[in-house]
């Protein structure tokens, strides 16, 4: 996958997530997940372009690693609203879906700069 492609996805990511945030009922719960979700999915992009402006191969490295953790971040609290708000899931679940994909894409990049 380019560079420009991911960069546009994980943007695009961050904004399907903002606006998952803004149709979540607003409770004392939801409210706590929904701020964590939209700082977990913005920060997945913006750490994306961080990588690609690494100064190295093991910064691009580590800064791939702070991706996969923003990631995995928002696939939990995604995981947890649909667990408290049933209503959700289909608003949710392509959402997860390219969470989920874009850390594949995310974890196989380390693997193979790891393997070179």
């Amino acid at each position: 996958m380019k560079k420009e492609e991911l960069l546009l996805r994980t943007k695009y990511y961050a904004i399907a997530n903002a606006r998952l945030v803004l149709s979540i009922p607003n409770n004392i719960v939801n409210r706590n997940y929904a701020d964590q979700l939209a700082r977990s999915a913005s920060s997945t992009g913006a750490n994306y372009r961080a990588a690609c402006r690494a100064k190295s191969k093991a910064d691009f490295i580590n800064k791939l690693k702070i991706v996969e953790e923003e990631l995995d971040e928002t696939l939990f609290f995604n995981e947890l609203l649909v667990e408290l708000n049933p209503e959700l899931k289909e608003k949710i679940t392509p959402i997860y879906k390219e969470g989920n994909e874009l850390l594949s894409i995310i974890v196989a990049a380390i693997n193979t700069l790891r393997g070179n």
